[in-house]
């Protein structure tokens, strides 16, 4: 089971490497991120190991960071070829199964799914 840590940053220089250290620090491995700006924030996801979720909100939140949201994800291997992703996620939709997040991990080709109904989502794709 993974975590995905919604956390909320200024958009300045730095900043990512805060949050690499603070995380680094308290011994805990990114597995996968997403990161975009705008209006002067950094909106940053991060996958983490569900047993390793508390201690990263809890060293993000002592360096000051901001963490909007914390919620299990699935991450799920996928074929390196081309329509893989539609393929999953019509899957999904004929399951009624919205996705509301969606990135890629480090290494090997798997991504991370975030939904209303993660249940629905398991089964659809077992």
């Amino acid at each position: 089971v993974a975590t995905d840590l919604t956390v909320i940053l200024e958009d300045r220089p730095g900043e990512l490497a805060r949050l690499g250290q603070a995380t680094g620090s308290a011994g805990v491995n990114i597995e996968g991120m997403c990161a975009m700006t705008g209006e002067g924030r950094g909106v940053i996801h991060l996958l983490v190991d569900d047993a390793k979720a508390a201690a990263a909100r809890s060293a993000l939140e002592a360096a000051g960071m901001g963490v909007a949201d914390q919620r299990e994800v699935l991450v799920v291997n996928i074929e390196d070829r081309p329509g893989t992703l539609g393929e999953l996620a019509r899957r999904l939709a004929e399951a009624s199964v919205n996705i509301e997040l969606v990135y890629s991990t480090f290494g090997g080709v798997r991504i991370v799914i975030a939904t209303d109904d993660l249940d629905s989502a398991r089964a659809a794709l077992e």
